[in-house]
């Protein structure tokens, strides 16, 4: 009898998943873990990320469309130029999370995004110098990894670099699930069919 590994399922075809695959099938299968080199898609990412603190990936995922339309598909350039007018257009906005602080925070952030790419020409470049060493992973990706109470050393300096440049929901535990969404790592569980091809990908990637 094959052993169960924790963490994984198989589909009818005896292929292995991460078990939350169930849920999110094509999220798992055709985004989590590719690396993105886009700013725009980075700037989502990470905006994304803020409004789910509390509250199930799954509901950010249904309500994504929504976002990128109630936000002009994270165009941060523009969103930083956003008025009160906006502000209390996204609060009457029922297809998003309508939390003040999350939205005051996605326009501050786009304005420190604006700066970074001042700085160095893109946010693509600033945010992959926080890519985590090869050494510093594991050989093996475990539930047990996955579920350790403490996020990597990676995403506590990203975290601690980003507020001290003055954005905002951008704490460690965010910003590691950041990380693993847009290709920073790879965790996929050790077995999980996704994980060969996530790595291929991540060899053929030009860091910006």
């Amino acid at each position: 009898m094959k052993r169960e590994i924790p963490g994984l399922i198989s589909d009818e075809n005896g292929h292995a998943f991460c078990r939350w695959r169930a849920a999110m099938p094509e999220y798992h299968d055709r985004e989590w873990g590719y690396p993105v080199a886009s700013d725009q898609a980075l700037f989502e990412k990470i905006c994304l990320e803020g409004f789910q603190s509390g509250l199930a990936w799954i509901t950010i995922l249904r309500k994504r469309e929504n976002f990128r339309e109630a936000f002009h598909h994270f165009d941060f350039e523009r969103i930083a130029r956003y008025t009160q007018r906006d502000i209390e257009r996204l609060m009457g906005n029922a297809g998003i999370i309508r939390n003040r602080s999350k939205i005051l925070a996605a326009i501050n952030n786009a304005k420190r995004a604006c700066d970074l790419v001042d700085e160095n020409g893109s946010l693509a470049s600033w945010l992959w110098r926080f890519e985590p060493e090869p050494e510093s992973r594991p050989k093996k990706i475990d539930l047990d990894y996955l579920n350790a109470s403490s996020p990597p050393d990676a995403a506590v300096r990203l975290s601690r670099e980003l507020k001290r440049r003055g954005w905002s929901f951008v704490g460690p535990t965010t910003l590691y699930a950041f990380m693993q969404a847009v290709g920073f790592v790879n965790d996929h569980i050790t077995g999980c069919a996704c994980r060969a091809r996530v790595e291929a990908a991540r060899g053929r990637f030009r860091r910006p």
